[in-house]
């Protein structure tokens, strides 16, 4: 990809050292959360080849993210641990389609302790993603997997959200289930209908029951889907715009339904690494 010169390095297996210093952004840059609370998402699957064309297209539109300008090569590393329970209940709904349903992670971007986590809950209602989360420190995660009410501390969350968190955790029984780690090349622009594209490479996973969010460390394995591929993901919070559609029939792209939390653990299953054992679930939405 001539435009990223961070490909070959992306296209490498990436090593618990690599991932450990990782250029997250740094910690006076902590990101002001305008995360899309809720949004349309659209999901593709494409060679490497159609993602070094689209991406001097899409920068005609919408500039790059600014934490991408941060960091070197122009990408940064994301990591989630995803909560389930026993049964893999929510894993199941996401590869049997269910409409309404709602994912549990937590969210990282780096190694560095003093750097912020997220406990996000992702609802889908039909077709319209809703987004929440609190912004928490490493430190604490432990004791609020535990359903530990968050005890004082010298920076800001959104309590209610933690709450909520919590409530819908206990309700499922739900504890840590997979680490899901890539990188991400992304662009977004603003306005009243913000619209945000994502690139995501190198997708891995780890099977854990650790209350841990990690880059690095052991255990990983690549999920297939991104052997020579990338996950386009389109985000939007009105109309979908019209030098999209322009871009998708020119770059022929195909709408597919699918979740890197549930592949991946499908994936692990499948091949039986570390894995749960699950049934063969008929695919629909992702």
């Amino acid at each position: 990809m001539a435009d990223n010169p961070s490909t070959q390095a992306l296209q490498q297996p990436l090593t618990p050292r690599a991932h450990t210093r990782s250029k997250a952004p740094r910690k006076a840059e902590a990101p002001v959360d305008k995360v899309m609370a809720c949004r349309y998402e659209m999901k593709y699957v494409v060679t490497e080849s159609q993602a070094a064309a689209m991406a001097p297209f899409i920068v005609q539109y919408i500039p790059v993210d600014r934490y991408c300008k941060l960091q070197r090569g122009g990408v940064y590393p994301i990591v989630s641990l995803y909560l389930d329970n026993a049964d893999w209940r929510l894993c199941r709904e996401s590869i049997t389609g269910v409409k309404n349903r709602f994912k549990l992670r937590i969210r990282s971007y780096t190694d560095e302790p003093d750097y912020p986590r997220f406990f996000e809950i992702k609802r889908r209602i039909n077709t319209v993603i809703m987004k929440s989360r609190a912004r928490v420190m490493d430190r604490d995660i432990e004791a609020l997997l535990r359903g530990l009410p968050l005890p004082p501390q010298d920076y800001k969350t959104d309590e209610k959200a933690l709450s909520q968190f919590q409530l819908y955790m206990k309700n499922i029984n739900a504890g840590p289930g997979v680490l899901i780690r890539y990188w991400r090349q992304a662009w977004e622009g603003e306005g009243d209908n913000r619209v945000r594209v994502t690139f995501d490479r190198d997708l891995c996973y780890c099977i854990t029951r650790e209350p841990v969010v990690r880059l690095g460390g052991a255990g990983w394995q690549r999920n297939n889907m991104t052997k020579g591929h990338v996950i386009l993901e389109i985000k939007f919070t009105g109309k979908y715009p019209a030098w999209l559609s322009h871009m998708a029939k020119c770059f022929n792209l195909r709408l597919r339904s699918m979740s890197k939390y549930a592949t991946s653990v499908r994936q692990a299953s499948n091949e039986k690494w570390c894995g749960p054992t699950i049934p063969d679930w008929e695919d629909d939405d992702g």
